[in-house]
């Protein structure tokens, strides 16, 4: 499903491409056709952008949507994804989600197996994925939660997410946009494993 301007999942998406003469041209211009939200998590909004499946990418003339289909927070092998996550400031509740409702909402992101919580205890949204992931603050303050220690990143900041254990946690008033460019990644044989 698409959002519409001032729903927190709208983001405009501009692709380009050729023409039959091999000239660039704008293919498409509206909003971002696949936004993700919970019914756990009011507010939350998750736009995939774009997602490529193969490195180097191929590049046709014209560019067949890739985010449609069932949600999958994770990039396909060699491949990589972008999207603008909307979350708002954590409640109660949402700092206390059961067991059942963390393993839904994984389940709904497309990546059941993703959660570590059980493993942690730290945040509910403990997770771990065999990616590195460019996090881009657009707007608002965001905490990143690891094993030990965290680190609050502001509009502007950027983090590299190297294959760890965290969570995002918003602990401000007002809603964070972060951009995400997450890359395949594969662990190394000695990071397979989470740490006892």
């Amino acid at each position: 499903m698409s959002a519409k301007p001032g729903d927190p999942g709208y983001v405009r998406r501009v692709v380009t491409g050729h023409d039959e003469r091999g000239r660039a041209v704008v293919i498409s211009d509206g909003p971002a056709p696949f936004v993700h939200t919970s019914d756990l998590r009011p507010g939350y909004a998750s736009t995939d952008i774009w997602r490529t499946d193969a490195m180097p990418v191929p590049i046709p003339a014209v560019a067949q949507e890739p985010t449609m289909g069932p949600r999958r927070q994770l990039p396909a092998k060699r491949g990589s994804v972008i999207r603008i996550n909307t979350l708002v400031p954590e409640t109660d509740a949402s700092r206390s989600f059961s067991g059942e409702q963390v393993a839904r909402l994984f389940e709904g992101m497309g990546n059941a197996e993703g959660s570590t919580f059980g493993q942690t205890g730290r945040h509910p949204m403990m997770h771990r994925t065999e990616t590195v992931d460019y996090a881009i603050v657009l707007a608002g303050e965001i905490t990143m939660l690891l094993d030990d220690g965290e680190v609050t990143l502001h509009a502007g900041d950027v983090l590299v997410q190297c294959g760890t254990n965290h969570a995002w946690s918003n602990r401000g008033k007002e809603p964070a946009r972060i951009a995400f460019v997450l890359l395949d990644g594969e662990y190394e044989e000695d990071l397979g494993s989470m740490p006892d």
